[in-house]
């Protein structure tokens, strides 16, 4: 694997100071909530001198940025930090493409602040290619208190509880599931179904260790007869439909609930609303154990030889890394700090219990990485499963064929 250091880069250049260090960022994050976060460590890269160009491609999974970033590396250009997802920054280190922060991690001493679920995806054969801003949990419940309150049910603990509410909001004139019918946000749905229905095991032999006998088992016809439960709760004008819209179906009051990782605060926190007070932030249930799905954000660092492009790397990991940086950004992101040593007491009450939650679950051997996000496994795999969970939900294929189609891709795309 080779990697260019590049702090050493920057000791080693001779001739005048840099001349305007700049940082072209790379990044899928365009909605309200998203461009808040990222603007926290914009304000603090700027405020070192250095240039910010802001590269956004539209597409909240960050199919589009993967094309775009493909574009720039055959043109020989590419951008100096760019929002890459779990095993597709190992594919990226492996290849050579990414430089490195080393003597900077070393100083600031992130070892001791990252948790090891973290180091997975930004410390690659010993070397810091990634500079995470934040953890998010993927299986999560937001809940409009309006609409529970309408109809005057509580908040569901089953799944049982969830799928019987349904006709209940529907007589109400409310519509019980917020979906955007794209098939990103139906694989993230998936495995949010996966770690309710089946737990923390199930979900590992599953999606992580892909053992052909538990994909093509009873727990996993059990997930898909609980998506087919929840694809008869969405409204007809979903497909399409961007993440964000749906969260803002909940935040108005005109659905009930959305199943989606904690990005989807972003989005209440960017439109003025509290937890408690308007809406609800819930684990979806689960019926064997507690499990926790999370993943790890973070933006990786290609290889530049330009020393104002190096020197902008730095200063924009630095900032990433910022205490300060990281509070603020995770307010406006919806998720929790990278880093494990940060003061969360400024923080809202659904921050604080997922870092408990992630805290006690990682502690129990029950925090399982995204498979949607491409950390439990690698992309091929991801999108061949992807494939049969859009089908399947698009549709009125049964659990049992959803089941065999899915095994059968994970074992062709292995």
């Amino acid at each position: 694997m080779r990697h260019l250091s590049i702090a050493a880069l920057i000791l080693g250049l001779a001739g005048p100071a840099f001349a305007n260090p700049s940082v072209e960022v790379m990044h899928f994050w365009t909605s309200g909530g998203e461009a808040a976060a990222l603007g926290a460590v914009r304000d603090k890269v700027v405020s070192q001198g250095v240039t910010w160009t802001d590269e956004p491609v539209a597409g909240g999974g960050g199919d589009q940025a993967k094309t775009a970033l493909q574009t720039r590396i055959a043109s020989g250009n590419p951008p100096a930090a760019v929002l890459i997802l779990g095993q597709n920054i190992l594919d990226w280190a492996e290849a050579g493409m990414l430089g490195n922060v080393d003597a900077l991690a070393a100083a600031q001493n992130w070892d001791a602040v990252l948790p090891q679920a973290v180091k997975d995806f930004t410390k690659v054969g010993g070397h810091w290619v990634s500079v995470p801003t934040n953890v998010h949990r993927t299986d999560m419940i937001w809940a409009s208190k309006a609409a529970f309150d309408k109809i005057g049910a509580p908040y569901p603990k089953t799944w049982e509880d969830l799928n019987a509410l349904a006709p209940k909001f529907r007589a109400a004139g409310i519509i019980p599931l917020a979906h955007g019918g794209q098939a990103w946000q139906e694989a993230y749905m998936f495995e949010a179904v996966a770690a309710g229905v089946g737990g923390a095991d199930f979900y590992r032999k599953a999606l992580v260790d892909l053992d052909d006998a538990t994909l093509r088992g009873p727990q996993m016809v059990a997930v898909f007869k609980e998506m087919a439960a929840l694809r008869g709760m969405v409204d007809k004008n979903a497909p399409g439909r961007d993440w964000n819209l749906a969260s803002a179906m909940v935040i108005k009051g005109d659905a009930a609930m959305q199943i989606m990782g904690d990005w989807a605060k972003g989005e209440f926190t960017n439109a003025g609303k509290k937890p408690g007070t308007d809406y609800a932030c819930i684990p979806v249930p689960k019926a064997k154990g507690d499990a926790f799905v999370y993943l790890v954000n973070s933006f990786s660092l290609f290889a530049q030889t330009d020393p104002d492009k190096i020197k902008g790397q730095e200063v924009f990991a630095s900032a990433i890394m910022d205490p300060a940086v990281q509070i603020a950004f995770n307010k406006a992101k919806g998720a929790i700090p990278a880093r494990s040593d940060v003061d969360l007491s400024s923080m809202d009450a659904c921050a604080q219990a997922t870092a408990a939650s992630l805290a006690a679950n990682d502690k129990a051997g029950t925090a399982v990485p995204t498979f949607a996000g491409t950390h439990a496994a690698k992309a091929a795999i991801v999108g061949a499963a992807t494939d049969v969970i859009t089908t399947f939900f698009n549709s009125d294929e049964t659990p049992e064929a959803a089941t065999a189609a899915l095994a059968d891709a994970i074992a062709a795309a292995k």
